[in-house]
């Protein structure tokens, strides 16, 4: 799931658990069409996996798309040290073997700050989702019945989009037509959405200014919005928030994730954040990192706008955030019968 993540997109990826790859790998678990990372740090890599639905071993994964690892690392020690100093430009090469050269070349390499990498992963054409999650690895009680409702329209506003997220709308019986982060607000009208979901994504939300510019219109609607991660950024800057980038991003499976007595245990892929200091009155934080209490989850307050930092479709990861998509498709039916409601009284 990590290594076909398109919010890795042009990173190298440190796996700090000390085996990798020891179940191998297969295209049901697969985030996107192929790998995403721009190479792999371990300490050991298994050759020879052993699991019932593995098809490849992760080395000749990587090797047969050209994605280059390295391994023998102490990546503890690395680890350590990215805590310290942040996350870092890096380099691995089979052609330059000079240290000296590769650092320059290193050093030369932009920030993730005002780096664009939406343009990279987002889908040039526009198409439809329809499969849910497998019956077998089915977990949402609320998705119980739901095949017995009228079936809802989302558009997915692709600025890196996860398949287990599209599953996971899916499984909620909605329609999902998913569009590139470029499309203009008016031809998303053209499909008469019940709700508008921006995805999670790689890079700086912030240049990503076609998607914020969408995003400001497309909440003069007051369409319900659902954000996650990436998603969560852009809603946050429509929502005239600013954002910064953390000195290392939350990676991992394990963040806790609330307010009060309600907590979480969240699957978070990021590296920035909303600056609280710049939410208007109208919206509401709803959820906060309690590791290091950045904002996680905001709302508006008086509108159908909500978002999360993390990712409540996991994969990997908790399914303790699940219930987010229920609520959003509860919002969508709600706002769609008052709707009706109201243009049957006018008529």
């Amino acid at each position: 799931e990590v290594v076909t993540d398109p919010s890795y997109c042009g990173q190298i990826v440190t796996f700090t658990y000390p085996e990798l790859g020891n179940t191998g790998v297969n295209p049901s678990d697969e985030e996107s069409a192929h790998p995403q990372i721009r190479g792999a740090i371990a300490r050991n890599i298994c050759y020879r996996p052993s699991n019932w639905r593995s098809t490849q071993s992760l080395p000749d994964y990587l090797a047969e798309h050209n994605i280059p690892g390295i391994y023998g690392i102490d990546t503890r020690a690395l680890t350590r040290k990215i805590r310290s100093i942040g996350a870092i430009n890096g380099a691995i090469s089979t052609e330059i073997l000079d240290s000296a050269e590769l650092l320059s070349q290193v050093q030369a390499a932009p920030s993730m700050a005002g780096l664009n990498l939406v343009k990279e992963v987002s889908t040039h054409e526009v198409y439809e989702w329809s499969d849910p999650t497998e019956a077998n690895w089915e977990f949402g009680p609320g998705v119980d019945g739901l095949e017995k409702e009228k079936r809802l329209t989302v558009v997915a506003i692709d600025f890196g989009i996860k398949r287990n997220i599209l599953k996971r709308l899916a499984s909620y019986n909605c329609r999902v037509i998913v569009v590139p982060a470029n499309t203009p607000p008016e031809e998303i009208a053209k499909y008469n959405p019940d709700g508008i979901f921006l995805s999670n994504g790689p890079g700086d939300p912030a240049v990503v200014l076609e998607g914020i510019s969408t995003t400001k219109a497309l909440l003069e609607r007051q369409q319900p919005i659902f954000g996650i991660c990436m998603g969560h950024q852009i809603l946050g800057l429509a929502l005239g928030a600013q954002t910064f980038k953390l000195k290392f991003g939350h990676r991992g499976l394990n963040h806790p994730a609330g307010l009060q007595q309600m907590v979480e245990i969240t699957s978070q892929n990021h590296g920035f954040a909303i600056d609280p200091d710049t939410l208007g009155r109208e919206v509401e934080i709803t959820h906060l990192n309690l590791n290091d209490r950045t904002v996680a989850g905001l709302r508006h307050k008086s509108l159908p706008f909500f978002s999360v930092q993390y990712h409540p479709e996991a994969s990997p990861g908790p399914h303790d955030a699940d219930y987010l998509f229920q609520q959003f498709v509860e919002l969508m039916r709600s706002r769609s019968v008052a709707y009706g409601q109201s243009h049957k009284a006018l008529e």
